[in-house]
């Protein structure tokens, strides 16, 4: 790694190798993998974990039809107090209801980020002042600091790392009634030393990216550009 700064991936093969793996002939016990990316769902107790069951194999067929990276077709759906998901190249977690992790589940998801991992968190409610955010934004301030969640600069490298975007994208679920009725202009995000951990949004994306993959040649403008632009990130930052 040449002294340098560690990618995401480095860091993310070390946390693996010191959580998971044990030396045999002085190489890693875990193969390499076969794919590049992989979507991986973090399952947690509190809340309805498994929203939006369409989206993430509408993201891998764009990342399929607009990048060159090998993508696991299968979505991965592993529990945040597993072990397993301090390997993942990126998580999703969302819902509506309670965010209340157990102990394990807490160590993982501050351990993961800690050490070069990236979350993308939906608030399906997209209302700031509802039950998700609340309690999510609770759980974060208790493992980051009060201050850790802040506003993310629409000239964040987030938005140019493979589409340009002037900042987040508009969806059409925020303004159906039962959010908070507010379009919001802005995304939040976790930085830990100098690298982007976790990404908020309570724009409610996973809904607006709820449909089957084959519906998309319907649309005028792909809306699953912007999920490319957030996997790259993660995957190069």
């Amino acid at each position: 790694m040449g002294g340098g700064r560690l990618t995401r991936a480095d860091c993310l093969r070390l946390l693996a190798g010191g959580a998971l793996g044990s030396l045999v002939s002085g190489r890693p016990a875990v193969a390499a993998p076969t794919y590049d990316f992989w979507f991986t769902r973090l399952r947690y107790d509190s809340g309805d974990w498994d929203v939006d069951q369409r989206m993430p194999s509408n993201i891998l067929t764009s990342l399929v039809d607009y990048t060159n990276l090998r993508i696991d077709p299968e979505e991965r759906v592993v529990r945040l107090s597993d072990p397993a998901m301090l390997r993942a190249p990126f998580c999703y977690l969302a819902g509506h209801k309670l965010v209340e992790f157990n102990a394990a589940e807490a160590a993982n998801f501050e351990r993961y980020v800690r050490n070069g991992g990236f979350v993308f968190v939906d608030d399906c409610n997209h209302d700031i002042d509802g039950l998700f955010a609340t309690s999510f934004e609770r759980q974060m301030a208790s493992l980051f600091g009060a201050d850790a969640l802040n506003k993310l600069p629409n000239d964040h490298a987030l938005y140019r790392s493979f589409f340009q975007f002037d900042g987040p994208p508009a969806t059409s679920f925020e303004l159906n009634g039962w959010g908070d009725d507010l379009v919001h202009d802005y995304l939040k995000g976790i930085v830990v030393n100098g690298r982007l951990g976790v990404l908020y949004s309570n724009k409610d994306y996973g809904c607006e990216w709820d449909y089957d993959w084959r519906n998309k040649r319907f649309l005028a403008e792909d809306n699953t550009k912007f999920a490319v632009n957030i996997v790259i990130y993660a995957l190069t930052a």
